[in-house]
Order: structure tokens, then C-alpha cells, then sequence
């Protein structure tokens, strides 16, 4: 009896142990990079999936096509899109001139897919690449426990006047002190008024 349940134990272990490693590989086996014009169909299906709807999708082609957008990353498994992020430009008009910022929306992560720390990732490589890039500030509208891992807050929002307010309304410095003494309205592209919330996002972190 002893001998039986020891290997039905071992059994049920190796089992666990599979199915630990498959999990890991699901979360851990993905690349993130810039899109391509290929992956445009797969684009409009995340999105589609993530938001249940066609907003977000009309709104990533319409800043697509009106020459709007500035970084545009994926996240790809075994040749499958499974995750979007896009920037795109945000002017704030302040007394002395127009500053150049960015506005994150949408961010997107396939449904099966979320709570696997794919949006985390697509977040972390966007904002290092805008930063390299030469940008300066980025703007959105989210959930507050998630973006402030990453360097937003409301505060550094509360000098812009924007269509959305409260905490939810953040911003990030990627260069230190670049909202320093900054007041404006921010004036998202025409696309945002598509009927679609600026900030949107379904990542499930």
C-alpha cells in the first residue's frame, strides 16, 4: 500500500510540475517588438477581443492613418499577436508654446492571456523605448494601482487640463523635472473624439 501511494504521490507530482512549467512558458515565452504592417489584421483582433467592441480598433487605425502615432509595440507568441500598446502624439498648449508629450491608448492584452504580466511588460519596454526616442512625458487615463508601478500620478497631472479628471488622469516624466512648472490644456488628436475613452485599457496586469 505504502509503495502504491508513494508512486501515485510521485505520479501526481510530476504532474504538477508539468503543468508549473507550462504555465511559466505561457507567461514567460513571448517577444515584444515593433509592429509591422502584417500584424495590422491581429492588431484590430486584440483589441476587438480585449475591449468587446470596435472602438479601440478604429481608434488605432484612424491614429494610424492620420500620421498620429509614435510607437506601436506587440507582444507575440509562437507567431500569435496576443498584446498591443500604442503612443501616439499630445501636444500641451501652455502660455509660452506648445509642448510635445505623448498619450498611452489603448493597451490591449487577449483575454486568455491576461493576468500573465504581458501588459506589465509591453509597459515597461514602450516607456523605455519612448524614452530613447528623445520623449519626455506621457499622459493617460487607467487604473491608478497599475500605472503608478510604472511612474505615473495624478499629481504630475493636475496642472493639464484635460476632457478627464480625477485620479484616474495621470502622467509620467521620463526625463526628471519635464512637467516642472508645466500648465496647459492637453489637445488629443482628432481621432479621441471617435467616441472612445482616451485612456483605455484591458490588460488585466
Amino acid at each position: 500500500m505504502a509503495y502504491g501511494a508513494n508512486v501515485a504521490s510521485d505520479r501526481q507530482r510530476t504532474i504538477a510540475i508539468a503543468r508549473g512549467r507550462l504555465s511559466l512558458e505561457r507567461m514567460t515565452n513571448h517577444v515584444i517588438r515593433p509592429d509591422a504592417v502584417a500584424d495590422h489584421d491581429a492588431i484590430r483582433s486584440v483589441n476587438r477581443l480585449a475591449f468587446g467592441g470596435d472602438a479601440e480598433p478604429r481608434l488605432v487605425d484612424a491614429l494610424r492613418d492620420g500620421g498620429f502615432v509614435r510607437l506601436s509595440l506587440v507582444a507575440e507568441q509562437v507567431s500569435r499577436i496576443i498584446g498591443h500598446l500604442l503612443f501616439s502624439e499630445l501636444p500641451i498648449i501652455t502660455k509660452d508654446g506648445t509642448l510635445q508629450a505623448l498619450a498611452l491608448a489603448p493597451m490591449a492584452v487577449s483575454p486568455e492571456f491576461q493576468n500573465q504580466g504581458i501588459g506589465s511588460a509591453l509597459l515597461r519596454r514602450g516607456l523605455d523605448e519612448c524614452r530613447q526616442k528623445g520623449h519626455r512625458i506621457v499622459v493617460v487615463v487607467g487604473h491608478p494601482r497599475f500605472y503608478q508601478r510604472f511612474g505615473f500620478s495624478p499629481a504630475l497631472a493636475s496642472a493639464l487640463q484635460s476632457p478627464f479628471s480625477g485620479e484616474a488622469f495621470m502622467a509620467a516624466e521620463l526625463v526628471r523635472g519635464a512637467l516642472e512648472g508645466v500648465g496647459g490644456r492637453v489637445e488629443y488628436p482628432p481621432p479621441f473624439g471617435l467616441g472612445v475613452q482616451a485612456g483605455t485599457d484591458r490588460i488585466a496586469r
